[in-house]
């Protein structure tokens, strides 16, 4: 049986709330991103935004920015 064809953001919007419902917001923007390809080119972006710095004062960043999403929080 051939039915009406649907609009495309129709068959979106049902399907985005079929993920909701059944894997929740978080699972569902995880699953969404393995589809996406980002936009703007890193490689300009990141030679931009260390192209002044020494490859010491870059890892000192790194370690500076893993530090704080690895420290514990603590409530107060």
């Amino acid at each position: 049986m051939m039915g009406e064809t649907r609009p495309l953001t129709e068959i979106t919007q049902e399907a985005l709330r079929l993920l909701y419902r059944d894997l929740g917001i978080v699972d569902t923007v995880r699953f969404l991103n393995q589809f996406t390809t980002g936009f703007g080119n890193y490689t300009e972006e990141r030679r931009a935004l260390i192209e002044n710095q020494t490859f010491d004062e870059v890892l000192a960043d790194v370690l500076a920015f893993q530090a704080t999403r690895t420290s514990p929080q603590h409530d107060s």
